[in-house]
């Protein structure tokens, strides 16, 4: 099962490629309200990262491992948050350039089980994805 998401960025495929793998890029957007724990990342195909918020008072661990890196058209990656699911999701990211910047889309294969939480998942990328375009125009 797929959850694509669109968006459109009036900045280069380069700097919407970087926000994704610069930890003080994604502290800025993933986690806008200051609630970040710790982001590690090792960008590298191969490599992965963890993405640590804080609710409640309780650390929620985002890891992956990087499948793809292809600067500034692709990145792959996989998803999960161990503490609740041994799953892993696959996600997505192809940017292409536009007359005023670029689109994203954004791929998420999560298994069928999880099929439920598919709105939720879009509504939460599309969140991400525009946090990205806020942190961008804030730089």
């Amino acid at each position: 099962m797929s959850v694509v998401v669109v968006h459109r960025y009036n900045a280069p495929a380069e700097k919407v490629f970087d926000a994704w793998l610069d930890p003080y890029a994604v502290v800025s957007w993933m986690f806008p309200d200051g609630q970040i724990g710790r982001v590690d990342i090792d960008a590298r195909e191969g490599g992965s990262f963890s993405f640590i918020d804080l609710r409640d008072d309780v650390e929620i661990d985002h890891r992956g491992e990087y499948l793809v890196i292809a600067p500034p058209k692709r990145l792959v990656f996989t998803w999960g948050i161990p503490k609740e699911s041994p799953d892993f999701d696959r996600v997505a990211i192809d940017i292409e350039g536009t007359e005023t910047g670029c689109e994203v889309t954004l791929t998420y294969d999560l298994d069928p089980k999880w099929a439920e939480y598919a709105p939720q998942s879009e509504k939460a990328w599309r969140t991400m994805l525009e946090a990205i375009d806020k942190a961008l125009t804030r730089h």
